[in-house]
């Protein structure tokens, strides 16, 4: 069945990710279902399309509401979840109780109301420390310490890959995973890095006489990931759900890892400041490099297009325009 011919069903489809998988899918002439509480997601993000979409404002711990949702789809994505670092460490149950009790529901729901395609948003944070950078797919996957509330989070998604894959075999015609790597963008939330460091920079460049700015940050500043815009990211996820073969695992990212001094950097130029890292603790549980091999998914024709550079500005102007928007919604 041709994409522009399906019914989709996106969990957390007010959230980051979602937002923008949302819009692209009706873009593309889909039919398209959401639903979320809004807790960790916004609906302003589909203020551009909200006449063109089915909304169900729930909670996929909510067993029944997210049967009723299942009814009629062809497909379900499903990337409702819990994330942000401060909520690894503070509410790690929640964590759990959302990856493990909303898993549960969207796979019994499509169980019950006969649909034939399951995918699963996972993460890069399901590696932790990769045993190798770049990462494949084929890596094994990682919980280094029960009691760190910051692996709840990682550990969930293992969790969910488990129960994709193994009742996947069963009960769809079709299972994809994909494991989304550092994406960034306009209006991604303000609990992640590349946010933090542009309101932080706003507050403290104006302040500053001097044109070099002391910039704190947790570990030495060499720490590296490899971040992909949104826009390529969900270029890469349309194509996966184009092609991707059954049962398949997937990386969508980039390759090029960028120190998180650059960031710091990228983000003072957009501000006309000079940055010098000041060396910070390590946080528990974090990881030097994160990298993946997106080589299978190259195989489908992904080929990133937008330079981190060329992101980062975007992104930081945004959050430079929006910044009190950001902290309201959040």
């Amino acid at each position: 069945m041709k994409m522009s011919n399906k019914k989709y069903l996106i969990t957390g489809g007010t959230g980051f990710i979602g937002s923008a998988l949302v819009k692209r899918l009706v873009k593309e002439g889909c039919s398209v279902r959401v639903i979320d509480n809004d807790i960790r997601g916004a609906k302003e993000r589909l203020n551009d399309v909200y006449d063109k979409i089915e909304f169900m404002e729930t909670d996929v711990r909510d067993a029944d509401a997210v049967r009723k949702a299942c009814n009629a789809v062809d497909s379900v994505i499903h990337l409702a979840y819990i994330n942000g670092t401060e909520y690894f460490y503070k509410m790690p149950e929640l964590v759990l109780e959302v990856a493990v009790k909303g898993m549960t529901n969207v796979i019994d729901g499509c169980i019950k109301e006969n649909v034939k395609e399951l995918v699963l948003a996972s993460s890069s944070e399901v590696y932790q420390t990769a045993e190798k950078v770049p990462t494949d797919e084929k890596v094994k996957l990682s919980v280094p310490d029960p009691l760190n509330p910051r692996y709840s989070y990682g550990g969930g998604k293992i969790i969910n890959e488990l129960m994709a894959i193994n009742y996947g075999r069963k009960h769809f015609e079709r299972t994809l995973i994909f494991r989304p790597h550092n994406v960034y963008g306009p209006d991604m939330g303000w609990e992640h890095v590349i946010p933090q460091f542009v309101l932080r920079m706003k507050e403290l460049a104006p302040k500053s006489k001097d044109q070099k700015i002391k910039f704190p940050v947790q570990g030495t500043g060499q720490e590296t990931r490899a971040f992909c815009f949104i826009d390529d990211f969900i270029d890469g996820l349309m194509l996966l759900l184009e092609k991707g073969e059954n049962l398949g695992i997937y990386h969508i990212g980039t390759t090029e890892e960028i120190s998180i001094e650059k960031v710091a950097q990228e983000i003072g130029k957009y501000f006309e400041k000079e940055i010098e890292i000041v060396a910070g603790e390590e946080a528990r549980g974090g990881t030097k490099r994160r990298c993946p091999d997106i080589t299978k998914l190259k195989k489908l024709g992904y080929e990133p297009k937008i330079s981190f550079e060329e992101g980062l500005k975007i992104t930081a102007q945004w959050y430079d325009e929006n910044s009190d928007k950001v902290k309201k919604i959040q």
